[in-house]
């Protein structure tokens, strides 16, 4: 076995996860990080780790890879309510687990630490505060440069049980999607904007006003969050000998945002790659490339129909749940490669992807942050106004704004 120390840039759910598998095995492994924690880019917003991508529970092939779940805190759903974008609320179910929701952050439950002690405990080092170029690393894990898409949400206490709502809506989430998830007595309402917009918290404030109108909520705002992704395809997984993993390597879920899945399973791949136990650039393109094509496929349809659109889908997916007895199907054939998706994905590649080359000197097709449509003008309800200026009151008094429309 080699002694050569192994660097790690960027110490999320990716490079955490590469370094332990890498540190179990007995190698040393250094992780470089620019934040003062894991976790601290998120600040404690509630996010999900899908079931659909794979025949088996992803705990189960996290278990199989040495990690332990347990370290973390995590809920899992076998049912949400679907609200269609006329306000239709309908009821995707599965007997298994759908999907599970974590909190990101630097809390001791949240699953950033989770992976952080799993790494330290398996003997690597977590280098905090520090700045290492990625030429000097062997596995870069490192976040999002530039916006693709953002996100704003508001986390508060409520007296509402456990819950998430997925909410298919052009008007509060332009092109996406909006979600309320309870978990404890903490809600987070979610707005995700996939074209660009001026003055975007009155997405949020919309959104908030929409939920409150229809679940007894009780709400007492604690601070408003936010993160943008940078979706991106890379050319190639391996560039100069290192291994681009998770977000750094385009990994992640056009379609949904979902990236954990994604961002363990490469950074996994990645470490046995180093130890000589697979092919990195074999595994990802087998393994996660096609489901990453077919979520970029599934954002190319959604990016061309608004309201209309998305009522076929959400018709779709109960029609379907009707007919097979699991909503769960539905969602393991949108990221099912076949005849149609290969047909389609040059048509996406054209015409949502535009190629660059990056500072490192990869090329990626990257979807840029789309620009506004005429239907993305509107007056906010008196609600909504009344909301945005409960807020200000909040946050002259202390309450905390953890991502700017400036971030946009």
């Amino acid at each position: 076995m080699s002694s050569e120390p192994i660097h790690v840039l960027g110490a999320g759910l990716s490079g955490l996860a590469a370094a332990a598998y890498l540190a179990k095995a007995g190698r040393e492994v250094h992780v470089h990080e620019i934040r003062s924690d894991s976790g601290a880019r998120f600040d404690g917003d509630f996010q999900g780790i899908e079931n659909w991508t794979s025949g088996s529970d992803f705990f189960d092939e996290m278990r199989g890879w040495g990690f332990d779940p347990e370290q973390f805190k995590s809920d899992a759903f076998d049912v949400i309510d679907l609200v269609h974008p006329d306000d239709e609320v309908t009821q995707p179910r599965t007997s298994s687990v759908a999907f599970r929701v974590v909190e990101r952050g630097t809390a001791e439950h949240c699953i950033d630490q989770g992976f952080k002690r799993m790494a330290l405990e398996a003997g690597a080092q977590i280098h905090y505060d520090t700045r290492r170029s990625p030429e000097d690393c062997h596995i870069v894990a490192a976040g999002p440069k530039e916006s693709s898409a953002v996100a704003f949400g508001e986390i508060f206490h409520t007296d509402h049980p456990n819950h998430v709502t997925f909410q298919l809506n052009d008007k509060l989430a332009p092109g996406a999607y909006s979600y309320l998830i309870v978990i404890d007595g903490i809600g987070l309402i979610c707005t995700c904007l996939w074209r660009q917009q001026k003055r975007t918290s009155r997405y949020l404030n919309e959104t908030i006003a929409w939920y409150e109108q229809h679940y007894e909520l009780n709400r007492k705002p604690i601070k408003r969050v936010g993160g943008k992704g940078d979706f991106s395809m890379p050319d190639k997984y391996i560039h100069e000998g290192r291994y681009y993993v998770g977000e750094a390597g385009g990994l992640q879920d056009f379609m949904w945002g979902f990236g954990m899945r994604y961002a363990v399973t490469s950074g996994v791949l990645a470490a046995k790659a180093v130890l000589g136990e697979c092919n990195y650039e074999t595994e990802v393109r087998k393994g996660l490339v096609p489901l990453v094509r077919a979520s970029a496929i599934n954002r190319f349809l959604m990016n061309r129909v608004g309201n209309r659109g998305f009522k076929m889908v959400a018709n779709h997916w109960m029609r379907d749940q009707r007919r097979k007895g699991d909503g769960l199907a539905f969602m393991r054939w949108l990221y099912k490669p076949g005849l149609m998706r290969r047909l389609l994905w040059p048509v996406v590649r054209l015409g949502m992807l535009r190629r660059k080359q990056l500072a490192d000197g990869r090329v990626v097709s990257r979807m840029p942050f789309r620009k506004s449509l005429a239907r993305d003008v509107w007056e906010p309800s008196p609600r909504a106004e009344e909301i945005g200026d409960e807020w200000d009151v909040i946050r002259r008094g202390g309450g905390r704004t953890s991502f700017g429309e400036s971030d946009a």
